[in-house]
Protein backbone atom coordinates (compact mmCIF):
# COMPACT_ATOMS: atom_id res chain seq x y z
CA UNK A 1 0.00 0.00 0.00
CA UNK A 2 1.18 3.43 -1.00
CA UNK A 3 0.01 6.36 0.95
CA UNK A 4 0.53 10.09 -0.80
CA UNK A 5 -0.44 13.58 1.33
CA UNK A 6 -1.30 15.42 -1.72
CA UNK A 7 -1.54 19.55 -1.29
CA UNK A 8 -4.57 20.46 -3.09
CA UNK A 9 -6.11 23.83 -3.37
CA UNK A 10 -4.95 24.21 0.55
CA UNK A 11 -6.16 20.94 1.68
CA UNK A 12 -4.29 17.67 2.29
CA UNK A 13 -5.68 14.77 0.76
CA UNK A 14 -4.66 11.25 1.55
CA UNK A 15 -4.56 9.10 -1.87
CA UNK A 16 -4.16 5.48 -1.18
CA UNK A 17 -2.82 3.09 -3.97
CA UNK A 18 -2.54 -0.21 -3.74
CA UNK A 19 -3.02 -3.54 -6.44
CA UNK A 20 -4.50 -4.90 -3.79
CA UNK A 21 -7.99 -4.60 -2.00
CA UNK A 22 -7.13 -2.51 0.98
CA UNK A 23 -10.85 -2.28 3.17
CA UNK A 24 -12.38 -6.22 3.48
CA UNK A 25 -13.93 -5.20 6.37
CA UNK A 26 -14.89 -1.95 9.20
CA UNK A 27 -11.59 -2.77 10.95
CA UNK A 28 -9.60 -2.25 7.53
CA UNK A 29 -11.28 1.35 6.93
CA UNK A 30 -10.30 2.29 10.47
CA UNK A 31 -6.57 1.61 9.75
CA UNK A 32 -7.08 3.93 6.34
CA UNK A 33 -8.61 6.58 8.14
CA UNK A 34 -6.29 6.12 11.46
CA UNK A 35 -3.13 6.01 8.67
CA UNK A 36 -4.66 9.10 7.31
CA UNK A 37 -5.27 11.24 10.33
CA UNK A 38 -1.49 10.42 11.50
CA UNK A 39 -0.55 12.15 8.09
CA UNK A 40 -2.72 15.28 9.11
CA UNK A 41 -5.06 14.34 6.77
CA UNK A 42 -9.14 13.82 6.63
CA UNK A 43 -9.93 13.49 3.45
CA UNK A 44 -9.51 10.69 1.50
CA UNK A 45 -9.50 9.16 -1.89
CA UNK A 46 -9.57 5.61 -2.78
CA UNK A 47 -9.60 3.38 -6.04
CA UNK A 48 -12.41 1.04 -6.38
CA UNK A 49 -10.64 -1.62 -6.75
CA UNK A 50 -9.34 -1.22 -3.50
CA UNK A 51 -12.84 -1.64 -1.89
CA UNK A 52 -14.34 -5.39 -1.30
CA UNK A 53 -16.40 -6.05 -3.79
CA UNK A 54 -19.43 -6.77 -1.07
CA UNK A 55 -19.35 -2.94 -0.25
CA UNK A 56 -21.02 -2.72 -3.29
CA UNK A 57 -23.62 -5.17 -2.52
CA UNK A 58 -26.21 -3.32 -0.24
CA UNK A 59 -27.86 -6.41 1.26
CA UNK A 60 -25.18 -7.20 3.28
CA UNK A 61 -25.02 -3.99 4.90
CA UNK A 62 -20.79 -3.80 4.61
CA UNK A 63 -20.96 -0.22 2.83
CA UNK A 64 -22.99 1.02 5.75
CA UNK A 65 -20.89 0.02 8.27
CA UNK A 66 -17.84 1.40 6.73
CA UNK A 67 -18.98 4.44 5.77
CA UNK A 68 -20.47 4.80 9.55
CA UNK A 69 -16.59 4.54 10.60
CA UNK A 70 -15.83 7.78 8.09
CA UNK A 71 -18.61 9.68 9.20
CA UNK A 72 -17.98 9.04 13.10
CA UNK A 73 -14.44 9.70 13.07
CA UNK A 74 -15.39 13.06 10.46
CA UNK A 75 -13.50 11.53 7.48
CA UNK A 76 -14.30 12.51 4.16
CA UNK A 77 -14.37 10.34 1.04
CA UNK A 78 -13.92 10.02 -2.32
CA UNK A 79 -13.94 6.57 -4.00
CA UNK A 80 -12.64 6.87 -7.94
CA UNK A 81 -14.07 4.56 -10.89
CA UNK A 82 -16.33 3.04 -13.12
CA UNK A 83 -19.70 2.56 -11.62
CA UNK A 84 -21.91 2.54 -14.69
CA UNK A 85 -21.47 -1.51 -14.42
CA UNK A 86 -23.99 -1.92 -11.42
CA UNK A 87 -27.73 -2.59 -12.22
CA UNK A 88 -29.17 -2.31 -8.67
CA UNK A 89 -31.49 0.71 -7.99
CA UNK A 90 -30.51 0.84 -4.69
CA UNK A 91 -27.12 0.95 -5.34
CA UNK A 92 -27.33 3.61 -8.08
CA UNK A 93 -29.64 5.90 -5.25
CA UNK A 94 -27.04 5.21 -2.30
CA UNK A 95 -24.32 6.82 -5.20
CA UNK A 96 -26.34 9.86 -6.12
CA UNK A 97 -27.67 11.09 -2.53
CA UNK A 98 -24.02 10.35 -1.60
CA UNK A 99 -22.98 12.78 -4.17
CA UNK A 100 -25.54 14.93 -3.15
CA UNK A 101 -24.93 15.33 0.30
CA UNK A 102 -20.68 15.34 -0.15
CA UNK A 103 -19.62 13.34 2.37
CA UNK A 104 -18.67 10.21 0.90
CA UNK A 105 -18.38 10.62 -3.03
CA UNK A 106 -18.31 8.31 -6.08
CA UNK A 107 -16.10 10.19 -8.84
CA UNK A 108 -14.86 8.82 -12.32
CA UNK A 109 -11.49 10.13 -12.11
CA UNK A 110 -8.69 11.27 -9.68
CA UNK A 111 -8.91 14.80 -11.06
CA UNK A 112 -12.96 14.61 -10.06
CA UNK A 113 -11.76 13.04 -6.60
CA UNK A 114 -8.92 15.92 -5.92
CA UNK A 115 -11.88 18.78 -6.74
CA UNK A 116 -14.34 16.84 -4.61
CA UNK A 117 -11.95 16.67 -1.33
CA UNK A 118 -10.46 20.11 -2.26
CA UNK A 119 -13.81 21.91 -2.10
CA UNK A 120 -15.45 20.58 1.07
Amino acid sequence: MKLKILNFKGTDLAIFHSDKVLINDVQDALDIIGNAHFQGSNRIILLKENITSQFFDLKNRIAGDILQKFSNYNAKLAIVGDFTAFTSKSLKDFIYESNRIGFINFVNTLEEAKEKMGSL
